[in-house]
């Protein structure tokens, strides 16, 4: 279950799943409702009707299908119209969803899954296991373009339909996270009558079996979405109705935080996302409620080029780091929202692994790793030399996936840096620029953050086979990591059914990444969403962390 806080309102202390939507719907119509900002008190019943307005500060996404591609804010608008199989319950357990059970053979080749009966998609279809098919056959469809969705489901070699309600998914090789890869929503089930179109068409109008509908898309304004009146929660629930409280929700891009900010707090919009650490702390004291829900799988954290000079030498690698100062640097800058990481995984993830002395600052220590790397001549800038080679590293920031404290830590990295003798260019792009710049190369660190659920996000992260882009042309190894033995820790990793071994193996593989200085954690992946006193019963969050808003309803 994904770890958050929500300060100043109320909230539900867990996210929907088969026993505990009950006990959160009996709750809900119990009186947990209106907000009293400055004690928690709630009073009153929910109320339906109204619209919620959401406004993101990421860039709008090109496609509404989240197959398509696979960047977070897909993941975070698709919440609302798209389920997926599987989801995670309060104790980080994979569960099912629309699936109603899954069983795996003994050697761990077939998973056999059957659906809910009696679920419909937004346009009538009802849900067999042909949208299974459908779907997997979808995201391995090289037209797709699928980046998460394509790799996570990479090892089903065949959907074999059994009956009408139940599928057989044969594996390549045994995979112990396929559940929790199917938990996302890049592997969200969708019609199969819709995927049947062709890809641009799907991407302006996807259709799933979501408490919310897509509605209408205004290009690089909003996304509107409605209820779905005809919905059916797919697990026991003490609700009267299934129907989501809201009427729809307004989807709008504003890309200024200031802006979005001023918009919330004038209650233009019910509900902002990356919001910035100031502005959370003084949300405390403003009536504004705070959600915070760190994404699983991959810390946010630098990779190290090491397919390349100067970082192809581990030397060199710690150098860098050695001679930067993360800890100060958050603790300036993030407002005490954005706790140090030392692990590559999300500390929502139960099986990471930390050594905070790898990464302890040591600006000596870093001076005595370049000379002893060869770095031992300087040019008029001080900036050290090597068989008349400048000591540089050039590092692309993507402006739309980058807060403000963000960019501001790594130019303090750059100035700290600059101490030993590197010389580190930032350059600021857009989002397109920045990933061409990663699908060339032209990179010597990067934060490219990655969300995945589970470990298994280890592999897709650093297995030499993910240096080779998948259909969608993205690639996640960033580091470049080519290790064999690393290679066959995680598949080993993947394909074990003992929980010890696993946790064992994936511990293993941490260790090797991070005491060969390929990575520098830095702290979780952030989702900080404000909301005002309006908006009652926020709280539930998706496998991905995205908020969901079939609880939520307005005080009107």
């Amino acid at each position: 279950m994904h770890r958050r806080r929500v300060i100043a309102m109320p909230k539900l202390s867990s996210h929907l799943k088969i026993l505990a939507t009950a006990v959160l719907g009996g709750l809900a119509l119990a009186g947990c409702g209106n907000s009293d900002s400055a004690d928690g008190e709630t009073t009153g019943e929910p109320q339906s009707g109204g619209t919620l307005t959401y406004a993101s500060g990421d860039a709008e996404p090109d496609c509404l299908d989240p197959h398509y591609g696979g960047n977070y804010p897909q993941g975070l608008i698709a919440t609302q119209y798209l389920e997926t199989l599987f989801t995670k319950d309060e104790d980080g357990q994979t569960i099912p969803w629309l699936a109603e059970t899954s069983e795996v053979s003994d050697d761990g080749l077939t998973h056999t899954i059957s659906v809910t009966d009696g679920i419909t998609f937004h346009d009538d279809t009802p849900l067999t296991s042909e949208a299974i098919k459908a779907n997997i056959e979808h995201l391995q469809d090289p037209e797709t373009a699928s980046s998460t969705g394509f790799l996570a489901v990479e090892k089903v070699e065949e959907v074999e339909i059994v009956d009408e309600l139940t599928a057989d998914l044969h594996l390549s090789a045994p995979d112990n996270a396929l559940e929790e890869s199917l938990s996302m929503h890049w592997t969200a089930i969708q019609s199969p009558e819709a995927l049947a179109r062709d890809v641009q068409e799907n991407c302006a109008d996807p259709v799933g079996t979501g408490p919310f509908m897509f509605d209408s898309w205004e290009r690089e304004q909003q996304v509107n979405l409605v209820r779905n009146d005809d919905y059916v929660l797919p697990v026991e629930s003490d609700r009267e109705t299934d129907q989501a409280y809201l009427d729809g929700i307004t989807w709008r891009m504003i890309p200024e935080a200031a802006t979005r900010y001023a918009a919330l707090q004038s209650g233009e919009v019910d509900v902002i996302d990356n919001a910035q650490p100031d502005t959370i702390q003084s949300a405390e004291d403003a009536n504004i409620g705070h959600l915070d829900s760190p994404r699983p799988g991959a810390a946010n954290r630098l990779e190290l080029n090491s397919s390349q000079a100067p970082f192809d030498d581990v030397l060199v690698r710690e150098a860098f780091m050695r001679s930067v100062d993360v800890d100060g640097g958050i603790e300036a800058l993030y407002f005490d929202t954005a706790p140090r990481s030392h692990s590559l995984l999300s500390s929502v993830e139960p099986l990471g692994y930390s050594d905070e002395s790898l990464f302890t600052q040591d600006v000596e220590q870093a001076n005595e790793l370049l000379d002893d790397a060869g770095w031992t001549e300087r040019d008029d800038d001080d900036v050290r030399m090597k068989d008349g080679e400048r000591l540089e590293i050039v590092m692309p920031v993507s402006t739309n996936q980058s807060v403000p404290a963000e960019q501001s830590l790594f130019e303090q990295f750059q100035s700290q840096s600059a101490e030993v003798g590197f010389d580190m260019q930032i350059n600021l792009l857009d989002l397109s620029s920045w990933y061409a710049a990663l699908g060339e190369h032209n990179y010597d660190l990067v934060s490219a953050p990655y969300t995945k659920v589970g470990p298994s996000v280890l592999r897709i992260l650093y297995h030499s086979d993910s240096i080779e882009p998948a259909p969608s042309g993205y690639f996640a190894n960033n580091a470049q990591v080519n290790i064999p033995e690393l290679d066959e820790t995680l598949v080993q990793a993947e394909e074990t059914t003992d929980d010890d071994e696993r946790a064992e193996l994936y511990e293993q593989a941490q260790r090797t990444v991070l005491e060969d200085h390929y990575v520098l954690p830095l702290y979780d992946q952030q989702n900080h969403f404000l909301y005002s006193a309006d908006v009652q019963n926020m709280g539930d969050t998706s496998a991905i962390a995205a908020p969901e808003y079939y609880n939520v309803w307005l005080d009107q």
